[in-house]
């Protein structure tokens, strides 16, 4: 069987003022090096609030570590938020690991970043993998 799905992809969402991105397949060196600009251009505005949904990937290396700290300095630089969404336990021993699991806001489900959000803003990205 033939698999035609991307090996990694991102879709942004906006709900009222948090900005969600949903990271799919392996987040390596090659997918890091591909997404860093779409990532970068999400946390333009002063005091971002932006959530890292993780749950649809499939593998994590230290570039993509390396992508999420870079990510979070950024994010704190403008004053904002990054929380990470992880439902894999390997993914979150990772970051206790790397002794990085008290950099990261770690949720296990999207429900309690975008509590008391209000509907679709637009010009959130549409839901496309890009």
């Amino acid at each position: 069987m033939f698999d035609d799905r991307p090996a990694f992809g991102v879709r942004v969402h906006a709900l009222g003022g948090v900005t969600v991105a949903e990271i799919a397949g392996e987040l390596d060196i090659f997918a890091a090096g591909r997404i860093v600009a779409r990532l970068d251009s999400l946390i333009q505005a002063r005091c971002p609030d932006l959530v890292l949904d993780l749950r649809p990937v499939t593998f994590l290396d230290c570039a993509g570590l390396s992508l999420l700290c870079r990510l979070r300095n950024r994010v704190l630089e403008r004053d904002g938020r990054l929380r990470l969404v992880i439902d894999e336990p390997r993914f979150v021993r990772l970051l206790r690991l790397v002794r990085l699991d008290d950099a990261f806001e770690v949720l296990e489900d999207l429900t309690p970043a975008i509590a008391g959000v209000a509907g679709p803003v637009a010009g959130g990205g549409g839901d496309a993998f890009a």
